[in-house]
């Protein structure tokens, strides 16, 4: 019973990320650079939790890409992401901050949410719980694993298209 338990979990976990991993303690993340994640630059929109979403990246530019996101639900603000991949030692750092639609930040003055590199593919980059997809030129998915106040977790897609 206690194996067929654990299977049933390991299935369920499965299900929850299927395109996204988690960084393992204790492991470090591969070599790269911002030229393994250049094809993000660019006005990209989408449709994601009953609302719009677009997401703006700038080329590489003083060893990061900067980034903005916005998320507007019935023509209203609901909240903005602002953040950047960096290159640090040889590897990339994804890191982000949360601010409402009235620009008040989620985080602590001097706190950010870091996703650090797990892997590489040539059309996928994996970090902690966050992966880029490239599609086309034209189009890309992310995957996000986010939780509620209960704990539950679950792998969230946007879609985009390039502007």
């Amino acid at each position: 019973m206690r194996l067929f338990f654990f299977f049933s979990v390991l299935f369920v976990q499965s299900l929850v990320a299927q395109n996204t991993v988690s960084f393992e303690e204790g492991t470090t993340s591969p070599e790269a650079t911002l030229l393994d994640v250049e094809w993000m630059t660019g006005h990209w929109k989408g449709e994601a939790f009953g609302g719009i979403t677009e997401e703006i990246w700038s080329p590489p530019l003083g060893g990061s890409m900067m980034f903005s996101f916005k998320l507007v639900v019935n023509g209203m603000v609901n909240f903005y992401e602002l953040g950047h991949i960096k290159e640090v030692g040889g590897t990339l750092l994804l890191q982000l901050k949360h601010f409402g639609g009235d620009l008040k930040g989620w985080e602590e003055k001097n706190d950010t949410v870091d996703f650090k590199l797990v892997k590489l593919e040539p059309n996928k980059v994996f970090f902690d719980d966050f992966t880029l997809e490239r599609i086309s030129d034209q189009e890309i998915n992310l995957y996000v694993v986010v939780g509620d106040d209960e704990g539950n977790q679950e792998e969230v897609q946007f879609n985009y298209k390039r502007q």
